[in-house]
């Protein structure tokens, strides 16, 4: 049962951790400090829920069915560049974003239906999440302890970045780094839907 867990929690931090638009997602909100700690929760969840379809079936319907992976290619990709359109016309404005007075703070559904689309719009998700993680763990002698594993890597990770952004902060409010993060954000979701595209 451990090896399995531990198995589990090994190949996800190793996937996670690669800087990818969920975890610039996160980062972005931890550092403005709007609903981070939900955003981080709510990512959680979704990873878990994610692996878990894959450990127990989905990542067999997802690898015998093209159109299905077509369908997520195209629109992940329509919707990566949306959003890093959206990220670099902030970059570029004059009224970059600040903590404080001048920052538009989102409602937390907002928020949340923004994280979900990251998340779940994106076909590196299902690639790496249900795919990968998903297919080596449905060759596991304990599956069930292999999701629990996946499921405290992303715990581990969400909580460490989405913690020590927000701690990180007060130190890292000011315009110029708001300019490059956002900029950071739009060429990162330029580059995965380029892949996307040119796969």
């Amino acid at each position: 049962m451990w090896q399995s867990y531990l198995n589990g929690l090994l190949v996800a931090l190793g996937l996670i951790m690669a800087i990818g638009t969920q975890n610039a997602f996160v980062l972005a909100q931890s550092l403005r400090r709007e609903h981070h700690l939900p955003v981080a929760a709510l990512c959680v969840v979704c990873d878990a829920l994610l692996v878990a379809a894959g450990v127990f079936g989905l990542a067999t319907v997802l690898a015998q069915n093209p159109l299905l992976l077509a369908v997520a290619r195209w629109g992940g990709a329509a919707f990566l560049l949306w959003y890093g359109t959206l990220a670099l016309r902030r970059a570029f404005s004059k009224q970059s974003l600040e903590q404080g007075e001048n920052l538009k703070v989102r409602s937390l559904r907002a928020v949340l239906l923004s994280a979900l689309a990251v998340t779940l719009l994106n076909p590196h998700v299902y690639l790496d999440t249900v795919l990968l993680i998903g297919s080596l763990g449905a060759q596991q002698t304990e599956p069930g302890a292999y999701v629990a594993g996946a499921a405290s890597a992303s715990f581990l990770w969400f909580a460490t970045l989405a913690l020590g952004a927000a701690w990180l902060a007060p130190w890292l409010a000011r315009p110029a780094t708001w300019r490059l993060l956002d900029l950071l954000v739009a060429v990162m979701m330029f580059s995965v839907a380029y892949q996307l595209i040119a796969a």
